[in-house]
């Protein structure tokens, strides 16, 4: 259907091409609006667009089924309650982090802008929600990749024989290393190290309590490989990076189920399956247990960090991104479970054999794919087989995070300069990413020192602050449901899709989603934290504050610059203009949009077509 400017329907008219035709008059339907380039200079190149949906539909599940998934998600549900976290788990999914997925998402497809510009569109007062969300991205850019590189080094080692971590007869162990099959008891009292730890600490880290400390060579050269390889699979935009993800997203998931299947086989497998799914329905009274839900669903789906909003935006405008989200948060979920039963099954046949509780083999983080998994995969037959199999999964899981990331960063950046940053001369994307990857790869060699490990610890705890991602996603439902209008937003959604979303996201936009999330701050704000560096508090909390900081910064420069704050582009194409921007029980609650600026569909639709021709 199409709308005049008042907001009256209209009926349509076959015999007006130029409002119902695309671009090359060939089709009745609706102009697709992605069809020319809007570009009054036209210096720049049209914006590109996903080849084809799967290529969206990869890159999204690369980028929200990584490492979470593998090493936090398999360790909360074992320590809050078993099957009984999956409770507060989809709770929190369905109300919090689902909404504000698609909220992202569907931003970036309707406003074809990357984390930036997409929000400088909306409402241009709070730009700076899209600048916190690229600090965030841009810190997660350094650090991330160096745990790829520690990947890299244990897969090369996990070529030799005996493995190097299994035996205590390597250079780098100490005298009080001690490799045995059965847990003895006697570690916490005669200080007894196993190979695994020994090489983590003493061979791959080259621990170091004063300091930085130089550089460690091998891990700088694994470093810069991985991000040789980032470069190249992101280097030409999407165009290379949607190809990349067919393999780079479905190969780890073929490498889970044969772990899977090989761990389930394993003498004490159930034993550990026990552990990670025995409910215990008493932890959901916790209020730990909630936060830890819904945190790690935020964390896990990527919101806050632009990713959703940049891979958005490369959609037709037309596609259909209600469905691709609720695929692909099913999809997460299902990871994250399916990772669950491979983890445990290991670690289960791990405490077999060692004659140790499960719950003493259980590790969180790093220390479940570095130090637990490692020491477990060495007990099997075929031992190289399997290490190199585990860390080639941890590899690829990483990477599909790190190149997604890099490219949404590189996006807002050529959205925020178009004319420089996508000039009809060739080769501009390229040296664009090229700078990037060259920026966080010197940023990244201080993690990979001797003393490396204290500031990654302290800049994950911070620079990727559950705080921060909370607030952000707090403030980003309340302007787009209170601000832009939750009305407003539906009708545009209704236009891309071609039909209305559920109804209950309206109201967890303006008030479900935004409570969750202020509880969540509220609660974490008054958590401790615990640096690893003595200097490490006052370098977290500048970590912390800058992103934060965008926000009124950006407020600030918006009050004396912009004189409509808080009106959308006119760019933006509106099905009902002048429509109630908000109403609850049929009360009107924000008013139309009054400004002449604002196009309908039809206006819309003929200019676009006066430009094609």
């Amino acid at each position: 259907m199409i709308y005049d400017a008042q907001g009256v329907q209209q009926e349509e008219r076959e015999e007006e091409p130029t409002e119902n035709l695309h671009a090359g008059g060939s089709s009745p339907e609706r102009m697709d609006p992605d069809s020319p380039d809007r570009s009054p200079s036209g210096q720049q190149q049209p914006r590109d667009k996903w080849a084809n949906k799967s290529e969206f539909l990869f890159s999204m599940a690369g980028v929200i089924n990584g490492l979470e998934n593998v090493w936090i998600f398999p360790y909360l549900c074992y320590e809050n309650g078993g099957g009984a976290f999956f409770i507060p788990y989809f709770a929190t999914l369905l109300f919090c982090g689902m909404p504000i997925f698609f909220l992202e998402t569907a931003l970036g497809q309707y406003t074809s802008e990357g984390g930036v510009t997409a929000w400088r569109k909306i409402c241009p007062m709070f730009e700076g929600i899209g600048i916190a969300s690229q600090v965030i991205v841009s810190y997660l850019n350094v650090y991330y990749i160096v745990m790829l590189a520690w990947a890299v080094m244990y897969l090369f080692n996990s070529f030799k024989s005996p493995l190097p971590w299994a035996t205590c007869d390597n250079s780098w162990n100490t005298m009080n290393c001690q490799n045995t099959t059965m847990d003895t008891g006697i570690d916490s009292y005669n200080n007894i190290s196993r190979p695994e730890e020994e090489f983590w600490r003493f061979r791959l880290l080259r621990e170091n309590d004063e300091g930085l400390g130089p550089v460690n060579g091998d891990l700088a050269l694994c470093l810069l490989l991985v991000w040789v390889v980032c470069y190249f699979c992101i280097w030409k935009g999407i165009k290379s990076m949607g190809k990349v993800v067919y393999f780079t997203a479905t190969f780890p998931h073929l490498m889970l189920f044969i772990l899977l299947i090989r761990g389930v086989t394993l003498p004490g497998a159930m034993d550990g399956i026990k552990y990670y799914l025995y409910p215990n329905l008493h932890r959901i009274a916790d209020i730990r247990v909630w936060v830890d839900a819904g945190t790690h669903v935020l964390f896990s789906l990527t919101v806050c960090q632009g990713v959703p909003t940049a891979l958005g935006s490369y959609n037709k405008y037309n596609n259909n991104c209600y469905n691709d989200c609720i695929g692909l948060c099913i999809l997460n979920t299902c990871t994250s479970i399916f990772a669950g039963f491979v983890v445990f099954s290991v670690l289960g046949f791990m405490a077999h054999v060692l004659g140790m509780p499960v719950e003493d083999v259980v590790q969180i983080g790093p220390g479940l794919a570095f130090i637990a998994f490692p020491r477990a995969l060495a007990l099997l037959p075929g031992a190289q087989f399997w290490c190199v199999l585990f860390f080639l999964m941890v590899l690829l899981l990483g990477l599909n995070v790190q190149f997604v990331c890099v490219e949404s960063l590189a996006t807002a950046i050529s959205d925020l300069f178009p004319v420089e940053l996508r000039s009809k001369k060739k080769g501009r994307q390229e040296i664009l990413v090229l700078v990037i990857a060259t920026v966080c790869f010197l940023l990244g060699l201080p993690f990979i020192t001797q003393g490396g490990i204290y500031l990654l610890h302290t800049v994950d705890l911070y620079a990727f602050s559950k705080c921060s991602l909370l607030f952000i996603a707090c403030l980003e439902s309340v302007v787009i449901a209170w601000i832009y209008g939750a009305d407003r937003f539906y009708d545009n959604i209704e236009d891309m899709i071609g039909c209305p979303p559920f109804p209950v996201l309206k109201y967890c936009w303006l008030f479900i989603s935004p409570l969750i999330c202020g509880v969540l701050l509220f609660l974490n704000v008054y958590s401790p934290f615990d640096p690893s560096l003595p200097w490490g508090t006052g370098l977290g909390f500048v970590l912390m504050l800058t992103p934060l900081m965008c926000i009124p910064v950006f407020i600030l420069v918006a009050l004396l610059k912009v004189s409509n704050m808080l009106s959308p582009s006119s760019e933006l194409r509106q099905v009902r203009p002048h429509k109630a921007r908000l109403t609850l029980c049929g009360y009107v609650i924000i008013d139309g949009q009054r400004l002449q600026t604002t196009r309908s569909c039809a206006e819309e639709d003929k200019v676009l077509f006066t430009n094609s021709v």
